[in-house]
């Protein structure tokens, strides 16, 4: 085959034969979001046979800049917001149709039936430049007859190296020694009940006879299909839209049907290659195997006897891609989702209508719609025996749903840094920018001075910052180093040294929900470097050994809204009970109460703060943080109040009344709700949505995955950063191996310091920086 694609010139042209008005002009490399090498070997040629590289290069056009990913890799975070499968298709589906007119013009097909006689030892590499833009549809732009790099003056070590082990794969692939030849004919005798005569060839009267050529090329395309390694399959394809190009072709170029054998072997790799399909197929009760077009049904014979544990389907919307494929008597079930994919709804039906199905307990629905928090989320499905005068669980399914983080890619040299405030998908102030926006020259220039005044209040206004290769395509930003900015000043991370020092002797009294709990044990894993035992207290508790016995901290869990209204404490009773069990108190700075939640607080609430100070004659001493309100209860989750766009945009001047009124009796803030509007997608687990953080097992080989990529060259932010505000200055306080736990999530660390900023604002002048 070497030669034979040589002096193919290829225009310009999309994947689609009939050009549609969305495709009409030429897509100019400017006009690209990203370039793709797609490196591809064909085996064969008649019948074409081609296999893709799971390693593709990443270009972006207008800077030249590369690096190496895997394929499929790509597609799940480019097309994050579409569809990565259907991303992946078109690009394989436009291949496949310019190889397959290449094959049907070409003078070997064109000779006719006698055509096979063909080098088995040949091949042809090619590479594919393919770009993108913001839609799913590919543009070849180009085909290079070997593996193409083009990396002209910036080829980097890494270059080489995956050059050399793409090569390595390829001659792996093709110089594999396992023969099929015996397992094939064993197959043809099992399914025809005949023999294969001497010669080879296949011999029965109501059938077409099979050639040598014929056998020999279906061999050989079960062997390729056994030797895959870093290869995928690309032509034959049993995609509709790529068999009846196939047919439309060859009628169109041999109106006298003498290429038929060509043909014939076509559907025949096409029947073996669902055959193998199927066999890597669980729970398929029916395996098609079609042979020159006689379709052969096997039927599975295990047909289950009993039903009464089983349930009969499971059912998810948007549909999951549950893994392995459902079956009735496989119990456990994983799945992965894109970032974007917030909430699903799953239900199951049982087998035996004696049974019921229930969610999560025996008493819950039969469908329910879900949260999606970042990282695993579990649903276990139990199946009830209802014939029983108190029914019993007689099964349990579980189906473990991953979601994504945020798509990240590496940057370049040339980055631009955008800002952001509000996600454009939930606007909470209609009136103003949404989305990623380019930071004027100004704005830059003032937050990169070297000396930055500290932010002296909790609540100071400000915006996200990430850098992206372009504003206006958030697939593009590396979302790994983003970093809050509040405009005018930073707040200062504070050394474990300097906040032992501030937490020393005082007293910290927390009353608020889950959230006010995570930035408790975020501060208690802060000062004591190390969290030794968490729970999700819904009680009051105290810790006594925090900062080596010299620091108190107790906790009040608030409002409990399990129990019913009429027997709830109140807000004054609980946080009375609190000061109670956190005696004795002084009435200084010393002691301090920090109050807040989701969206439960609002002004009334500090109005009883100060009553109850003032009776037990506290004054002004003390010291009280009030944690705004934050972004939550905005999915339509079964089970909970969730609430409309509009109620969670009335949430922006809720929020300004809450910190306003904090302010007129003298106490810090920390507004979380401006912090969390912007990222209200990167909540973790839990039905409210609203969890920022998260308690784990500090356990390395539990961490949730990373992306890692291979970057051209090395970046830095310190242009635009100053030391104290990139992310990565905020420490990992879980490298203590000793510690058993540790509080994860970069949101609830944002304003989990600026938390300590406030608690050590007075403190600051009796301590080294």
């Amino acid at each position: 085959l070497l030669g034979t694609f040589t002096d193919l010139q290829l225009p310009l042209v999309t994947p689609d034969l009939s050009t549609t008005s969305d495709h009409k002009d030429i897509l100019k490399a400017q006009d690209l979001s990203v370039i793709i090498k797609a490196y591809v070997l064909v085996t064969s040629l008649t019948p074409l046979r081609a296999f893709i590289h799971s390693t593709t290069t990443v270009w972006h056009p207008p800077k030249k800049k590369h690096f190496t990913i895997k394929l499929k890799r790509f597609f799940e975070i480019f097309f994050r917001n579409s569809s990565p499968q259907q991303a992946f298709n078109n690009m394989k589906e436009a291949i496949n149709k310019l190889l397959l007119i290449t094959e049907v013009f070409s003078k070997s097909s064109s000779s006719g039936p006698n055509s096979f006689n063909q080098c088995s030892q040949c091949f042809q590499m090619l590479t594919f430049d393919i770009g993108f833009s913001m839609s799913i549809h590919p543009v070849v732009l180009k085909v290079h007859e070997n593996f193409d790099f083009q990396v002209e003056n910036e080829s980097t070590i890494q270059d080489q190296i995956s050059k050399e082990l793409l090569f390595e794969d390829t001659f792996k692939f093709l110089l594999s020694n396992e023969s099929s030849t015996s397992s094939f004919i064993e197959a043809l005798q099992k399914i025809y009940g005949s023999s294969v005569s001497k010669d080879g060839t296949y011999n029965r009267e109501d059938e077409q006879c099979f050639s040598l050529e014929q056998i020999h090329s279906m061999i050989t395309f079960i062997k390729e299909l056994k030797s895959l390694g870093q290869f995928e399959l690309l032509f034959p394809s049993s995609a509709p839209k790529i068999q009846m190009l196939l047919h439309d072709l060859y009628r169109m170029v041999d109106p006298m049907r003498r290429l038929n054998s060509v043909l014939t072997v076509h559907w025949l790799l096409s029947s073996v290659l669902q055959h193998f399909q199927f066999m890597n197929k669980e729970g398929s009760q029916i395996a098609p195997f079609w042979f020159s077009g006689r379709i052969l049904q096997i039927r599975n014979k295990n047909i289950y006897k009993d039903t009464l544990s089983h349930i009969r389907q499971i059912f998810t919307s948007p549909q999951l891609d549950l893994n392995p494929q459902f079956n009735p008597k496989i119990r456990e079930y994983y799945a992965e989702v894109p970032f974007d994919m917030v909430t699903v709804k799953i239900g199951a039906e049982p087998s035996n209508c004696q049974c019921h199905v229930h969610l999560d307990d025996k008493n819950g629905p039969s469908n329910a719609n879900y949260p999606l928090g970042l990282g695993l989320n579990k649903v276990i499905i139990l199946l009830t025996d209802d014939s029983q005068p108190s029914p019993e669980v007689v099964s349990s399914y579980r189906i473990t749903i991953y979601r994504e983080d945020r798509p990240s890619l590496p940057l370049f040299d040339d980055y631009m840094m955008c800002g952001f405030v509000q996600d454009c998908a939930s606007k909470i102030r209609p009136e103003e920018s949404c989305g990623l926006q380019p930071l004027s020259h100004e704005y830059l220039s003032a937050i990169s001075q070297t000396v930055f005044k500290t932010c002296e209040a909790g609540d100071t206004k400000g915006q996200w910052i990430v850098p992206c290769l372009s504003c206006s395509d958030n697939r593009t930003c590396d979302w790994r180093e983003i970093t809050w900015q509040p405009h005018g000043c930073q707040y200062s991370v504070l050394a474990k040294p300097e906040l032992q020092r501030c937490v020393e002797g005082r007293r910290i009294l927390f009353i608020g929900d889950s959230t006010n709990r995570g930035m408790m044990y975020y501060l208690i894993e802060r000062v004591n470097k190390t969290l030794q035992e968490w729970q999700k207290t819904h009680d009051v508790k105290c810790y006594h050994n925090i900062n080596e016995g010299k620091t108190f901290i107790s906790y009040s869990y608030y409002p409990q809204f399990w129990m019913n209204a009429n027997q709830r404490p109140t807000f004054e009773k609980a946080l009375e009970q609190l000061l109670q069990r956190s005696r004795p108190l002084e009435n200084t700075d010393q002691t301090v109460l920090i109050v807040g939640g989701v969206q439960w607080l609002n002004s009334n609430h500090l109005q009883i703060i100060q009553k109850i100070f003032n009776m037990i004659n506290y004054g002004k001493q003390h010291l009280v943080i009030v944690k705004s309100i934050g972004m939550g209860f905005h999915l339509p989750v079964d089970g909970i109040h969730s609430l409309s766009q509009a109620e969670v945009q009335n949430l922006w001047n809720e929020n300004l009344i809450i910190l306003d009124t904090a302010k007129n009796l003298g106490y810090e803030v920390v507004d979380t709700f401006v912090i969390t509007m912007g990222r209200y997608k990167e909540f973790l687990q839990g039905k409210c949505g609203c969890h920022f953080h998260e308690v784990v097992k500090s356990n390395p080989s539990e961490e949730r995955p990373h992306i890692t990529m291979t970057l051209s060259r090395h970046y830095t932010l310190g242009k635009y950063f100053g030391s104290q505000s990139k992310p990565s200055q905020l420490q990992d306080y879980a490298t203590n191996s000793q510690s058993p736990y540790h509080v994860r999530g970069p949101i609830n660390q944002v304003y989990s310091e600026i938390l300590l900023s406030r608690l050590c604002a007075n403190k600051r002048q009796f301590v080294s920086t």
